[in-house]
């Protein structure tokens, strides 16, 4: 059934149906919350949805279990300048920036930045 649910959101996904993802993905994760993937890409069906909150709260515990998660950082960051927090923001895009040694994530691209 897992796999199934899972197969399901990423399906959602790629279709850009975010709140179908979200639905299909969320059992998913609360049966294993240990895995990061399914979480991520929970998370991301959050943001692209413009559900900050539970984004930010999915991708700190992301961070958490997989510090190394460079997509997660980046994803943090970018949720945070979504929320207008764009000093917070910078933190997370500083270690993307390590984490895969392009430069080009210290600069932000969203239009509240500019």
């Amino acid at each position: 059934m897992r796999a199934l649910s899972y197969g399901l959101g990423q399906q959602y996904f790629e279709a850009r149906d975010y709140r179908g993802a979200i639905r299909a993905l969320l059992p998913v994760v609360e049966e294993t919350p240990e895995d990061v993937g399914t979480r991520l890409l929970l998370a991301r069906a959050y943001f692209h949805s413009a559900l900050l909150k539970p984004a930010e709260l999915h991708l700190q515990e992301i961070i958490e279990r997989a510090p190394t998660e460079y997509y997660a950082h980046l994803l943090m960051a970018r949720t945070l300048e979504r929320l207008g927090r764009p000093e917070e923001a910078t933190k997370h895009r500083r270690i993307t920036a390590a984490l895969t040694g392009d430069d080009s994530h210290l600069t932000s691209h969203s239009l509240s930045a500019k």
